[in-house]
């Protein structure tokens, strides 16, 4: 004869049972998914880190003299006067693009949109490229004021002033590409026989033009990077009618210092501005020996481009060390200043020698 009552209490424990076993599947799935998102998490990072580490490498220094001939014997072309300094701003323009992890300022995804010393290094490349390039577009491919201009010159110009931080629509790189096509252009109609309207002049004004945009671009960025332990600077607006005879005039002091998050931003854009005017200089060295052997100037470039090579030393600490000025810690900021000031008085004499009948 059949329990009815112990039937019942076995259904029962049955349906107690059944909710535990869904409970507990439930939440091992779940345990099970949180900990592969998790592991997803965590390789996501470790690569973007891995990543923004290499892309974080500075390009070496290039020799500009022999990556020009190699240049030059891989297209057929001759080596003539300006193929070397044309051919240096191309490769120091390409190296924003090809270096690794290409063109990262414009980034809108990590891990280039965690960087940001290599975006201020390539911000201070591109600074002198666009020096550079206005200098050839007026100056170096022109006879005289007067003159037409190389077209293009003219177009290379604003290409590489184009906004550096635009992603899409177009882009920065495909916008510095042609810049450097149109310098292409000029540099193959300068280098074939017959010339084809295209000339580089090598005449002491025209490079004391240019170097006075050097010394303006290294004597700013002396006074930014001496800026991180704070400056006090006199304010240069003095009303005359103030001053009297026999006692010193009153002037106004202010304090500048570089904000703590920008120390290393200044630091990188210097490192970029030193790093492309080193070859830059190199290639104009080559390019003026004539003019500089005629000036007694080539020993002042070659101390110009020994005081930025030597601001190229590899940086072993793994951040911008900020200590005060004759404190127990380093100031990598006041290192760089150092080496930026002495480039930027070499500068000052080179000029004074080029304007010297």
């Amino acid at each position: 004869m059949l329990d009815w009552k112990n039937r019942t209490g076995k259904a029962e424990a049955r349906e107690r049972v059944e909710p535990r076993s869904a409970a507990t599947r439930s939440y091992f799935g779940g345990l099970f998914f949180s900990r592969a998102l998790g592991t997803l998490i965590g390789l996501y990072l470790l690569v973007c880190i891995g990543l923004g580490w290499y892309w974080s490498a500075e390009p070496d220094l290039f020799p500009v003299q022999q990556n020009a001939q190699a240049a030059a014997e891989k297209t057929g072309q001759q080596m003539v006067v300006g193929y070397t300094t044309v051919e240096t701003l191309k490769t120091v323009a390409g190296t924003l693009l090809n270096k690794p992890g290409g063109y990262i300022s414009n980034d809108r995804f990590p891990p280039g949109l965690w960087m940001d010393n290599m975006p201020s290094w390539e911000y201070g490349v591109l600074v002198q490229v666009r020096d550079l390039s206005r200098a050839l577009r007026k100056d170096f491919a022109r006879s005289q004021s007067q003159s037409t201009e190389d077209a293009d010159l003219a177009k290379a110009e604003p290409r590489f002033n184009f906004d550096n931080k635009s992603w899409i629509l177009p882009s920065s790189e495909s916008e510095f590409q042609e810049g450097i096509n149109s310098l292409s252009r000029y540099q193959k109609r300068l280098a074939s026989p017959d010339q084809q309207g295209a000339l580089f002049y090598t005449r002491a004004d025209n490079l004391n033009n240019w170097l006075g945009d050097v010394a303006t671009r290294l004597g700013s960025l002396s006074q930014r990077l001496s800026a991180s332990v704070g400056r006090v600077k006199l304010n240069s607006s003095l009303k005359t009618e103030t001053v009297v005879a026999g006692q010193a005039p009153q002037l106004d002091e202010e304090v500048v210092e570089t904000p703590w998050l920008q120390i290393d931003n200044v630091f990188y854009e210097a490192r970029g501005q030193a790093w492309a005017l080193s070859h830059l200089l190199r290639a104009i060295e080559v390019d003026f020996a004539d003019v500089l052997a005629k000036k007694n100037a080539t020993v002042s470039v070659r101390q110009i481009i020994r005081e930025l090579e030597a601001s190229q030393e590899p940086l072993w600490s793994p951040m911008v060390l900020n200590g005060s000025g004759f404190g127990m810690w380093a100031n990598h900021s006041l290192v760089m200043a150092n080496y930026i000031s002495r480039a930027n008085a070499a500068v000052i004499d080179l000029r004074q020698l080029l304007s010297q009948g």
